[in-house]
């Protein structure tokens, strides 16, 4: 592992789930068990029934590129190596939507719909933060 230049995620009491998830490779977000809605970015309580009651559930961590932008322009020192890099908004196939970047794929094949899957890159001493790749075929 090199040294990591990026911000790393700020993990709190209520995120903490989600990380600790990633470190095992699983991709967790919040499901309501009232109304058994999900949502991403955590919350302490549901976006849809605004109950407090939640648990963390396993998505699949499959889905669709939604949207995406190359950035040509390093607006933040950690990211001005990677020139140009992509950032893109990940539809999972469970319907929440993850701003995320894609890697293993050139920024010129990249197409909104594009099949895309979750890795997990340890990026430090124990922070892990998932990415997403083309999906397998």
């Amino acid at each position: 592992m090199s040294e990591y230049a990026k911000p790393l995620p700020r993990i709190t009491e209520l995120n903490e789930p989600h990380w600790e998830g990633a470190k095992r490779g699983e991709f967790l977000v919040q499901r309501c068990t009232a109304c058994g809605h999900i949502w991403f970015p955590p919350s302490p309580n549901c976006s849809d029934c605004l109950s407090e009651d939640y648990e963390w559930t396993a998505l699949s961590g499959t889905g669709t590129v939604y949207s995406f932008i190359v950035y040509h322009q390093g607006w933040l020192a950690g990211y001005r190596d990677e020139l140009p890099y992509n950032v893109a908004i990940i539809e999972l196939d469970e319907g929440v939507r993850f701003i995320n970047n894609l890697v293993g794929v050139d920024n010129d094949a990249i197409e909104v719909g594009m099949r895309v899957e979750v890795v997990f890159e340890e990026v430090a001493a124990d922070v892990v933060v998932p990415r997403f790749r083309p999906a397998a075929s």
